[in-house]
């Protein structure tokens, strides 16, 4: 829910006309609020919904393995962060790019623990 408030105010101030003290480079910060939309809040809205409404995978553990599931939500907003901080710093020219290549290692990993704890559940369906 943080990530669509963010991405919502982060909208606003992109799309508002120029308000006083906010520097008229915002609109740079466009994929910023992106990351914040799509992977901040849908991607893991659908997480959370396959992870729940997915078949069970067994009686011990009917959602597959926990340590996966936080390993996937632990990764993925890593990744966000590193994102939402280093996207605004390469669009401004300060720098950042090696925190791009984290944040995309870091949601890489999550999407593969992702398919790890999920695909055993839907595999023999």
């Amino acid at each position: 829910m943080a990530c669509l408030l963010l991405a919502l105010a982060l909208g606003i101030l992109i799309e508002a006309p120029p308000l006083p003290g906010v520097p008229s480079q915002i609109s740079v910060l466009f994929p910023t609020w992106l990351h914040l939309l799509v992977v901040g809040w849908l991607t893991q809205l659908i997480f959370g919904v396959a992870h729940w409404m997915f078949p069970r995978s067994s009686a011990e553990h009917p959602r597959g393995s926990e340590r996966l599931g936080w390993a996937t939500f632990g990764l993925l907003n890593a990744g966000l962060l590193f994102r939402v901080i280093g996207e605004p710093m390469v669009s401004f020219g300060a720098g950042g790019g090696w925190l791009l290549v984290v944040a995309a290692l870091l949601q890489l990993g999550a999407g593969l623990a992702f398919v790890a704890n999920t695909w055993p559940r839907v595999k023999g369906r």
